[in-house]
């Protein structure tokens, strides 16, 4: 695949994150926190995808009003359109899940998931629920309502359908439902071996408007989000427009506001609030019994609060926790006693890190965890004891104020260390949802540590003990220092492997790589927790001895091999893992881990032309998809086209959002247009009518509309309407076994309002819908041929659906004079 120009190595560079350098509070935070000591009250915000959350009413709640305050997402975003980078599927999932947690820590907000799996569009909660098990996703909700004991519940759409997407109305279904069921000790009786039924004092509709939908109005309970909190030197809407601006893989990057901002609310279950959002509900300790002293302390080390000497606080903040221990158990004294444990620990000035000069821990091999204290203000503090898995040591060695205390300790890590797997892809997922077994991960937002450090120091003669996630730590020559997080990973991985090959490229080959992380022999392979699920392997049956960081491969010819799946096996039998890396500067690394299989399929599939040009938009693998039908792939970027005889690519075609996100193609029309009249063909797919200005007229030789029509059925009927046009006919005759086996979705973004030299080709419509015909519009233009698609290959083609690999090959060749 040759790159005329660097336009993907944004998501393959190792960028600086924040995000996991451990906290550092000031003084106002420590501030800010130390009040929000004195508020008992919870509010639980539910919406359907990342990016649903209302994030200055979250930013509002927590940082204003003091409110313990979480945003539940039932899904993780999985089928959203990725405009950063390539990624689709659990691995979008994943990068959301990142800008999620990111955005969480800048407005004040705790994360929350249910095992929902993002499917794609919905245009009704019927078809949403038909993927996701409907009891299966309440009962998450139920959890996360027990655990998290929400004073008030709000949705961010209504049950009616306001909220356009299937999934939106979906969630706010399952959230009034489980308002009620969370209640009920009959209801998922199974969760009360850890939570108690918890009833909200109400739940609320956040009321919206959205472009021409205005749900709200002055009847309606509402109040102002739009201060400014001088502690912070922000507006709750500036701060929300760092919170939202996290979501850039949506493209969800807003400007900062300012000035008053209402919220409107509707009531739809409970009681109606009338003068305040907690109306009813004890927000004080008084709702704890023997808190009314806590509130009188709590107070005093507010009132005495010295910002340029947080820790003189530190002593009365330890009695303050003394006092806690003595009052009753329950959900209130655990959270204030965590609230208040991590403020003692910023105040005091602690900087207390675990970490490692290695990105990796490897099994049966060895990693060095390095452990760093000072303590910075001079705090009465004794480092009592660490403890990391196996290790445990006694130190009871005296802070000094000011003075570094570091030591180094090698562990060992055994085969038996759970390699580093997101908890929610540990098993084989549903069509519709995650299967998580594990009843106390349900809810959890991120994956689990690799190793976490406990580490117990004696402050104002308390003991408490902090738990610090082992990180990746290193210095970047331009960055500085970067923390990551740390990865156990298998003695052995493999390289990655594409879904599947086609044996219709001539001299294809699968090359089967294995790359050793220690020092390793064929014949001491640990055994995996891996089933072997099939024989047909790519197997690695010779003995072999590699050093670490080295590799062996073998190449095994796809036109020799059967039309199956086949994994990589080690000499044992067992499968390989490959590891999947996602790197971005706004999120920490992503790391999981995939068996190491692919398929093997012979396709009835024809091919004419041989070059193609590829204008890459917001990211996606079609082009190794063109590759593995036996085109040479060259990527065209501004100057690429500018300087390029674009008379020799049989096709030029254009990727997902390029109008959307390239806004340099527009310069590059004329260009184009002469492409196509000269007899090239410019296949463009889809784009969205936003963020596109004056370019959409610009993007085909005669006008059309872009709309949000889309077909969302995977399995719709495809009712084609000129069987003789040469994009059904060469050089592969299309039928109706061509839209069998379709994935997600069928077309988005279709075109309207075209100019009558287009010809549409075919019509289709999901369930209750008027037939479209925007999907697929071809005019000719002089010699050539200009596509407008809103089918989607990019879902297709790397799923290996076979009929979108022979439409696109007809669409290609649309140009060539044996078509006619």
């Amino acid at each position: 695949m040759k790159r005329i120009a660097s336009v993907l190595t944004a998501c393959f560079l190792f960028f600086i994150t924040t995000a996991q350098r451990p906290a550092s509070w000031t003084s106002s935070d420590m501030y800010l926190a130390l009040r929000k000591l004195n508020v008992l009250g919870s509010v639980l915000y539910i919406a359907a995808h990342p990016d649903d959350e209302n994030t200055r009413l979250i930013a509002y709640l927590s940082k204003e009003k003091l409110y313990r305050t979480g945003y539940m997402a039932l899904t993780r975003g999985d089928g959203g359109q990725n405009l950063i980078g390539d990624e689709q599927g659990i691995e979008l999932g994943l990068i959301r899940t990142q800008e999620l947690l990111a955005a969480r820590r800048i407005d004040g907000g705790e994360q929350f998931f249910s095992r929902a799996f993002d499917f794609g569009f919905s245009k009704g909660p019927e078809e949403t629920f038909t993927k996701w098990d409907k009891e299966k996703i309440l009962s998450d909700v139920v959890w996360v309502i027990r655990n998290f004991q929400p004073d008030v519940i709000i949705t961010r759409f209504p049950t009616t359908g306001e909220g356009g997407h299937g999934h939106h109305t979906a969630s706010a279904i399952l959230a009034n439902e489980a308002f009620t069921a969370a209640a009920d000790p009959n209801r998922f009786p199974e969760q009360l071996k850890y939570v108690k039924p918890w009833q909200a004092k109400r739940i609320l509709w956040n009321t919206f408007n959205f472009g021409s939908i205005n749900t709200t109005s002055n009847s309606q309970f509402k109040f102002d989000v739009g201060g400014y909190n001088p502690l912070l030197g922000k507006s709750y809407g500036e701060i929300a427009a760092e919170s939202r601006s996290q979501h850039k893989s949506q493209g969800f990057g807003v400007p900062a506001s300012r000035g008053e901002a209402w919220e409107y609310f509707k009531t739809t279950g409970g009681t109606p609030p009338e003068n305040d959002l907690m109306d009813d509900v004890d927000i004080t300790w008084n709702r704890v019994p023997g808190g009314a002293a806590i509130a009188g302390m709590i107070e005093q080390l507010a009132s005495s609060f010295d910002l340029l000497h947080p820790e003189e606080s530190v002593p009365g903040l330890v009695k303050l926790y003394q006092a806690m221990q003595n009052l009753p158990d329950g959900y209130w004294k655990k959270q204030k006693l965590k609230e208040t444990k991590q403020l003692i620990e910023q105040c005091s000035g602690l900087w207390m890190e675990a970490y490692s000069n290695n990105a990796y821990a490897v099994q049966t091999d060895s990693v060095r965890i390095s452990f760093s204290f000072n303590d910075r203000l001079g705090v009465n503090a004794i480092l009592k004891n660490i403890t990391v898995d196996q290790f445990d040591s006694t130190l009871n060695e005296p802070f000094h104020k000011n003075e570094n205390i570091g030591f180094s300790k090698l562990l060992f890590v055994p085969a038996s260390k759970s390699i580093t797997q997101p908890y929610w892809l540990v098993h084989k997922m549903e069509e519709g949802y995650y299967n998580v077994t594990n009843q106390q991960k349900i809810g959890q937002a991120d994956v689990d540590p690799a190793y976490i450090a406990q580490i117990t120091v004696n402050i104002e003669g308390q003991d408490f003990t902090f738990s610090k996630p082992v990180k990746y730590k290193f210095t970047d020559p331009v960055k500085g220092e970067i923390y990551q997080p740390l990865v156990v990973v298998p003695p052995v991985t493999a390289g990655d492997l594409a879904p599947f090959y086609l044996k219709n490229k001539k001299d294809n080959v699968i090359d089967v790589r294995l790359i050793a992380n220690t020092n390793v022999s064929s014949d001491a392979m640990p055994v995996s927790n891996t089933a072997i699920t099939s024989q047909d392997t790519l197997s690695f049956a010779m003995t072999y001895h590699l050093k670490k960081n080295s590799q062996i491969d073998m190449a095994y010819p796809v036109n020799e091999l059967q039309n199956k799946t086949y994994r990589v096996a080690l000499p044992d039998q067992e499968t390989a893992m490959t590891m999947r890396s996602i790197m971005y500067d706004h999120i920490p690394a992503i790391h999981y881990f995939k068996e190491a299989v692919t398929t093997v399929r012979e396709l009835d599939l024809k091919t004419y032309g041989k070059k193609i040009g590829y204008i890459v938009g917001a990211g996606d693998k079609v082009p190794e998809a063109l590759e593995q039908m036996g085109y040479d792939v060259t990527f065209l970027d501004d100057k690429s086209l500018s300087r390029n005889n674009l008379q020799q690519f049989d096709a030029i075609i254009a990727g997902v959002r390029a109008y959307n996100t390239d806004e340099w193609l527009n310069a590059h029309y004329e260009q184009l247009m002469k492409y196509v009249n000269d007899g090239g063909n410019l296949i463009v797919q889809y784009n969205t009518s936003s963020q596109i200005g004056p370019v959409r007229a610009k993007i085909g030789p005669y006008n059309f509309d872009i709309t949000r029509t889309r077909v969302t059925d995977e399995n719709a009927v495809v009712t084609v309407l000129k069987p003789d046009h040469p994009v059904l006919n060469f050089p592969n005759k299309i039928n109706s076994d061509d839209f069998k086996g379709w994935i997600q979705e069928r077309s988005i973004y279709h075109a309207a309002n075209w100019d009558p030299h287009f010809e549409t080709i075919f019509s289709m419509h999901d369930k209750g819908e008027a037939p479209d015909e925007g999907s697929l519009i071809i005019a000719k233009y002089g010699k050539g041929y200009f596509t407008y698609t809103g089918l989607v290959f990019y879902r297709e083609l790397p799923a290996g659906v076979p009929g979108a690999y022979r439409l696109m090959a007809n669409l290609i060749a649309l140009n060539k004079k044996k078509a006619f």
